[in-house]
């Protein structure tokens, strides 16, 4: 019942930023943890952020001071706001819903960083 769709996605140099925009439809909820993942070519698939409430974030260390997750509820929207990018931020991003333990993904979006 719940579809996401990421963009936002491309190529950039390294120190250059992005924004991914997840759109979302179907049943959202404002108490819905929404968060991003990437996964790079070889590795897991690992958290780079999530937003659960009012405004309670968390960030995998790798990216803290340079990404930044926020959500529009009204517009079934997440964002991840990423500065000061580089090589090894390149993965492809996913969009997930977490509600309680069930599990929304969208498809992903590219994101390459070059040297």
């Amino acid at each position: 019942q719940v579809q996401l769709v990421e963009s936002g996605g491309g190529l950039v140099q390294a120190g250059g930023s992005l924004r991914l925009s997840c759109a979302a439809s179907g049943s959202i909820f404002n108490i819905d943890t929404m968060g991003w993942y990437r996964q790079a070519p070889g590795k897991q698939r690992e958290l780079v952020a999530a937003i659960t409430g009012i405004f309670n974030t968390n960030y995998a260390d790798s990216v803290k001071g340079r990404f930044t997750i926020s959500r529009d509820n009204a517009k079934k929207m997440v964002y991840l706001q990423m500065n000061n990018l580089k090589p090894e931020d390149t993965a492809i991003y996913y969009c997930r819903v977490d509600r309680y333990n069930v599990y929304y993904w969208g498809q992903g979006t590219q994101v390459t960083v070059s040297s």
